[in-house]
């Protein structure tokens, strides 16, 4: 599989980032021939992150909306997002998406009293996303848990910090605060939010990008989980058809998830049900992995780059789950920046030598 050494990123991308564009994010259509994979990442306005972001070419954001949301009524979900707009092109970046959720969702999920104010607030909140121009939800349905991991410090390459999970440690932490939740609860959970929900995504012009569930196995320390397989996404597409209803590229749990994702990818790309890329690796299997640097992984992540470049569409991407680098704290493994440094990095340089436009 082709690789790239560090030397040959790091000099590749000096040209590569040098040549980074000021264009703004046009509107998802799937009717356009031409396209650019927009290199993003999760911001709030007033990161202190944002300078090195804006310093290696990220033009892109994607916002953690429910910091801000969470925060105001639905009479002004409008202005609070308008307003981070504005503040972010002040420093020229444009949002192109939020994530995980624009508001909380977590009741939706469970199945709890109180799910329907959830989901009222949640059709506010996207009829205000399609007012301001945001046209992407990445999404989750994980039910009690988020991503889980069951160790965060696991070296990866020079002694970098890296996270792991391991199914038999999380079996013997045993269940949670919700007990046993069966599959069929989070199926019942997942349709009641889709009928809900996509209509009115539909309606604003808001694309609902769905993560797969990670680890992609099910049950997790007794809850059951359901974004687990491509079949199980198809299944979730069609509860409610439609061209708002499609997917989060999360690479690594496709991987993990024992898919031919070279196939799985050019299938969706194809049918334009593919909204948004989380670029990373993982070594091992849904049962034991460990994250990687976005090189050091088996995925051939150069002809990844290509399948999504042939989307035709200005698709957001984000190198995710980066490992922690020397002189950087393992507070929030994953998050730490240096190592999407670097991703970003390989990125430009990868989609730079392959001819995939990139701004």
């Amino acid at each position: 599989m082709p690789r790239f050494t560090r030397r040959e990123v790091f000099g590749a991308t000096a040209g590569a980032l040098a040549a980074k564009s000021a264009i703004a994010a046009t509107p998802r259509n799937e009717t356009t021939k031409r396209g650019a994979m927009l290199l993003s990442e999760v911001f709030v306005p007033g990161d202190p992150k944002l300078a090195v972001a804006r310093q290696v070419g990220v033009n892109h954001v994607i916002l953690g909306a429910n910091s801000l949301l969470s925060k105001v009524p639905r009479d002004r979900y409008l202005e609070t997002l308008e307003k981070a707009k504005a503040d972010f092109r002040a420093i020229d970046m444009d949002i192109v998406g939020v994530e995980s959720h624009p508001v909380a969702a977590e009741k939706i999920k469970l199945g709890l009293d109180g799910r329907d104010e959830e989901i009222e607030n949640y059709q506010a909140a996207i009829v205000a996303l399609g007012q301001a121009g945001i046209r992407m939800i990445c999404y989750n349905f994980m039910a009690g848990l988020g991503w889980y991991r069951t160790r965060t410090d696991v070296p990866e390459r020079g002694g970098a910090l890296t996270s792991e999970f391991d199914n038999a440690v999380a079996k013997q932490q045993g269940l949670t605060q919700w007990g046993e939740i069966p599959e069929e609860k989070i199926w019942a959970n997942m349709e009641y939010f889709q009928k809900a929900v996509i209509p009115v995504a539909e309606k604003a012009g808001v694309y609902m990008a769905l993560h797969p569930d990670d680890p992609p196995l099910s049950p997790l320390r007794g809850i059951g989980r359901i974004v687990t397989s491509a079949a199980n996404y198809r299944r979730i597409m069609n509860i409610v058809p439609s061209r708002v209803n499609g997917v989060t590229f999360c690479q690594a749990n496709f991987v993990l998830m024992g898919a031919d994702i070279y196939s799985l990818a050019a299938e969706w790309i194809r049918q334009n049900k593919i909204f948004f890329v989380h670029f990373r690796d993982v070594q091992g299997n849904k049962e034991k992995f460990r994250e990687t640097f976005h090189d050091n992984g088996p995925t051939d992540m150069v002809r990844m780059l290509q399948i999504y470049g042939q989307s035709g569409i200005d698709m957001p991407i984000r190198p995710d789950h980066a490992p922690t680098i020397a002189g950087e704290s393992n507070d929030h493994p994953g998050y730490a920046f240096g190592g999407k440094v670097f991703a970003f990095g390989f990125m430009a340089a990868a989609m730079k030598a392959k001819g995939v436009q990139y701004r």
